[in-house]
C-alpha cells in the first residue's frame, strides 16, 4: 500500500466563527482518520520518535493498537508513561519532539504523533468508564508543591507504586498553567479535570488554596510526617520590560491577562474580576504565551490586536500551528518592532479625572537583525529616527516568566540559580536532603511535556531514596 506523504489535516472550526467564541479550535480526527493516520507509521526497528519525547512514551506500540482499530490498547500503553495524554496530545509541541524524529518525516510529513496520541485519549476518556485500580499502599507519604504538569506527573507516577501522596495547590483548581495559562479554545478545562480525577482515583490527595511558604512551609511538612517533597510550584513571576508608563491601568501581565480570563471566567457577561474588553491590543513577545493572549484579547472583543516582536517571522519561537492560527483570525503581527514607552492619558489640573493613568498608545521603534547572540539567534538592532506609536487602549506584556521566590525564601539550605531556579541534580534532588524539585521551578518557562519529564524523574528519585535501592 503506497503511503500518503502528507500527514491527515486536523479538522477546526472555521477562523471568522473560532475568533469570536472560546471553544476548542482543533476538533479531532474521527475513528477512520485516526486509523488511516496511524498506518502511515513505519514501525521502525530504531524507534527514533521514542527518544525524541520526554517522557518515553512507547510511540510504536500504541501507534500500532491504533492501526487495527484498538483505540482502548493505545490509550493503556500511553498511560504508562504519561500522565496527561489528553493534555500532551493539544499543548506538546510534539513537531520539535516526537515527530521531529519521525523517520517518515525524513521523506515525507512525519506521522501524526499528537494528533493520534490526543483521539486515543478522547476515545478513552469517552467510552471507559473503568476506574483506575487503587495501588497497595506502600506506607511511605510524599508531598508535592503545585498541581501543575510537573507535580501531577509526579505525584501519579509515585502513587502507582504505592505512595501516599499529597498535592498542595495555591490556587482554587488543580492544573496549574494548565488551567490559568492555556486558553479554553486550546485546551478546555473539562480535559484537565478528568486528568485530575483519574489521579484521585489512584489515592492521590488534591488540597487547593494552601501556598506553600505562607499557609505552610516545607521544613513543617516534614514535621507532619512526610518523608520527601517534590517543589513544582512552577515560574508564575511575570517579567516586565522596564519601560516607562508600565504601571498605567491597562498594562497587563501575560499570566494577569490570562488568568483573569482562563480560571476567573472574565469573559463572561458578569464576570467576577474585571478585565479590558474591546478597543485596540497590542500584546509585546512571540512565544506561545503572546499567541494565547493575543487570540484571546480578539475573543474578548477587541477591535484589533496586534503582536509586537523584535524579531522576524523566522525566530518566533511561538509554535507553528498557533502562529498560523493566529493569522487566519486576523491577528496583525508587527515584526522587527520593539516598544520603548507606553503612553497614558494625565490630566495634572485634575487628578480625579477618571481618564488619568490609562493607556493611549505604545511607542516603538523599528529594528534590525545585528549579529548572532550567545543562543545563536542575530540581535536585534534599533533603527535610530525610526519610533512611531501604535494606537492601542491595552498593552499585554508576554515576556517570558521567572520561578516565584517565596520557597527558597521560606527553605533553609534550597539553592538557586542566578535566575531564580532551583537547582537539582540528575535525579531531580535539591541541595536539601528529601526535598526533589522540576519542571518550570527549576528551568523558568519551558514546556508542558519538559515539566511532566521532571516530574518523572523526580518521583523515580523519590523511589529510589525512600526504598533506600
Amino acid at each position: 500500500m503506497a503511503i500518503n506523504p502528507k500527514k491527515h489535516e486536523m479538522p477546526s472550526q472555521e477562523p471568522l466563527v473560532r475568533a469570536h467564541n472560546f471553544n476548542e479550535v482543533a476538533l479531532g480526527y474521527t475513528a477512520e482518520i485516526a486509523v488511516e493516520e496511524a498506518q502511515r507509521c513505519l514501525n521502525c526497528k530504531n524507534r527514533p520518535c521514542v527518544q525524541g519525547c520526554p517522557v518515553n512514551i512507547a510511540i510504536p506500540d500504541f501507534i500500532s493498537k491504533m492501526k487495527t482499530g484498538d483505540f482502548e490498547g493505545a490509550y493503556q500503553i500511553i498511560s504508562q508513561s504519561s500522565a496527561l495524554p489528553a493534555v500532551c496530545g493539544r499543548v506538546c509541541p510534539q513537531e520539535s519532539q516526537c515527530e521531529s524524529k519521525c523517520t517518515l518525516g525524513i521523506k515525507f510529513e512525519p506521522v501524526g504523533i499528537g494528533r493520534l496520541e490526543r483521539f486515543a485519549a478522547d476515545w478513552h476518556n469517552e467510552h471507559s468508564t473503568e476506574a483506575p485500580k487503587m495501588p497497595e499502599p506502600n506506607g511511605h507519604k510524599v508531598a508535592i508543591v503545585g498541581a501543575g504538569p510537573s507535580g501531577l506527573t509526579c505525584a501519579g507516577d509515585l502513587a502507582r507504586k504505592g505512595y501516599k501522596v499529597s498535592i498542595f495547590e495555591a490556587l482554587h483548581t488543580a492544573g496549574g498553567v494548565l488551567v490559568y495559562g492555556i486558553p479554553e479554545f486550546r485546551l478546555p478545562k473539562a480535559i484537565v479535570a478528568k486528568e485530575v480525577e483519574g489521579l484521585k482515583a489512584l489515592g492521590v490527595d488534591v488540597e487547593t488554596n494552601v501556598v506553600i511558604g505562607k499557609t505552610l512551609t516545607i521544613d513543617e511538612l516534614f514535621e507532619d510526617g512526610y518523608e520527601a517533597v517534590f517543589v513544582g510550584s512552577g515560574a508564575g513571576l511575570p517579567n516586565f520590560m522596564n519601560i516607562p508608563g508600565e504601571s498605567y491601568k491597562g498594562v497587563y501581565s501575560a499570566n494577569e491577562f490570562l488568568t483573569r480570563s482562563n480560571l476567573m471566567k472574565a469573559y463572561k457577561d458578569d464576570p467576577v474580576t474585571p478585565i479590558m474588553k474591546g478597543g485596540k491590543v497590542a500584546v509585546v513577545g512571540g512565544g506561545n504565551v503572546a499567541m494565547d493572549a493575543a487570540r484571546t484579547a480578539l475573543r474578548l472583543g477587541a477591535e484589533h490586536v496586534y503582536i509586537v516582536y523584535r524579531r522576524s517571522m523566522e525566530e518566533l519561537p511561538a509554535r507553528k500551528e498557533e502562529v498560523e492560527h493566529a493569522i487566519e483570525e486576523g491577528i496583525d503581527f508587527r515584526l522587527l518592532q520593539n516598544p520603548v514607552e507606553v503612553l497614558g492619558y494625565n490630566n495634572p489640573e485634575n487628578p480625579r479625572d477618571p481618564k488619568n493613568g490609562f493607556v493611549t498608545g505604545l511607542r516603538c521603534i523599528k529594528m534590525e537583525l545585528g549579529e548572532p547572540d550567545a543562543k545563536g539567534r542575530r540581535r536585534p538592532v534599533p533603527i535610530p529616527g525610526s519610533e512611531f506609536v501604535l494606537d492601542v487602549d491595552t498593552v499585554v506584556i508576554a515576556i517570558g516568566t521567572s520561578p516565584n521566590p517565596l520557597i527558597k525564601s521560606t527553605t533553609k539550605g534550597l539553592e538557586v540559580n542566578s535566575h531564580g531556579g532551583i537547582i537539582v541534580n540528575e535525579e531531580g534532588l535539591t541541595s536539601r536532603q528529601g526535598v526533589y524539585a522540576g519542571g518550570d521551578a527549576v528551568t523558568g518557562a519551558a514546556t508542558v511535556i519538559s515539566a511532566m519529564g521532571a516530574g518523572k524523574v523526580a518521583a523515580k528519585g523519590i523511589d529510589e531514596y525512600l526504598m533506600g535501592k
